[in-house]
């Protein structure tokens, strides 16, 4: 597959899930860390992040500022997902509460690819494959 289908591919993941930030914010309202404050207040910054980074990485523009900012959003939330894991939230149904530890070794993948569709190892944000 081309580079631009991967790349579009994560983006549309990003922006549907920063859009959900905004239409549904409970569920991730609650799985915010009770040491952080603020709860949907990083809801919010954390879902408009997701539409930037996923919007960012479709223009040649923008394209290696997306991939960086979305490599250091994928590093911020990791330790909420290792909380999420460990405190194993009553919403989600017991059945699925392995899924929390299986998904945490895939959050290199997630970094790996906003890399390697960001343009980030060309050292050029013009190139459009």
């Amino acid at each position: 597959m081309k580079a631009h289908i991967f790349r579009g591919l994560l983006a549309a993941g990003m922006v549907t899930m920063g859009t959900l930030h905004f239409a549904h914010p409970e569920p991730f309202i609650q799985v915010v860390p009770s040491y952080l404050p603020y709860h949907s207040a990083l809801v919010a910054i954390s879902g408009a992040a997701e539409i930037a980074g996923g919007l960012g990485l479709l223009l040649n523009q923008t394209r290696r500022a997306a991939g960086i900012g979305l490599i250091l959003l994928f590093i911020a939330v990791f330790p909420a997902n290792i909380d999420m894991a460990i405190h194993r939230p009553a919403m989600i149904a017991p059945q699925l509460q392995p899924l929390l530890w299986i998904r945490l070794p895939f959050q290199p993948l997630l970094i790996w690819w906003a890399y390697s569709v960001s343009n980030l190892r060309s050292g050029s944000s013009a190139r459009a494959g």
